[in-house]
């Protein structure tokens, strides 16, 4: 297994976390009873830090599709090397900095942040389509 492959295990691995997180945070405001029943209705507001970690969670779904179809596909048609590792190692980082960021409300460095990792991901598209 190439490395790329390896990293990409540990992008869902982050993907798992930050669900579980989201989840745990939404289970202390709600309590257990409410997140073990129907959950018929809508259940206390939502509160901050479940808020964040939920739009980073989204945010994170909306970007890992594509890179580790990228990283799939390099893979498939040979086209891994360093490119494709670095723009792995930029994504994977980049993404484990931004949940702390995002939760602690951090704006202008996410922001920062959230633009290296999409560099990864433009990285890691370029290695499939240059020659």
């Amino acid at each position: 297994m190439s490395t790329e492959l390896y990293l990409v295990g540990w992008i869902l691995l982050l993907a798992i976390v930050q669900i579980l997180l989201a989840s745990y945070a939404r289970n202390k405001e709600t309590g257990t009873a409410y997140n073990v029943g129907p959950r018929d209705d809508e259940g206390p507001p939502v509160g901050r830090l479940t808020a964040r970690l939920r739009r980073a969670q989204a945010n994170l779904f909306e970007t890992m599709p594509v890179i580790v179809a990228a990283l799939i596909v390099a893979h498939v048609t040979g086209r891994e090397g360093v490119l494709t590792l670095s723009a792995a190692i930029l994504y994977l980082v980049a993404r484990i900095v931004y949940l702390p960021l995002y939760a602690a409300g951090i704006p202008v460095l996410r922001s920062v942040v959230w633009l290296v990792s999409l560099v990864g991901v433009l990285m890691a598209i370029l290695a499939i389509l240059l020659p």
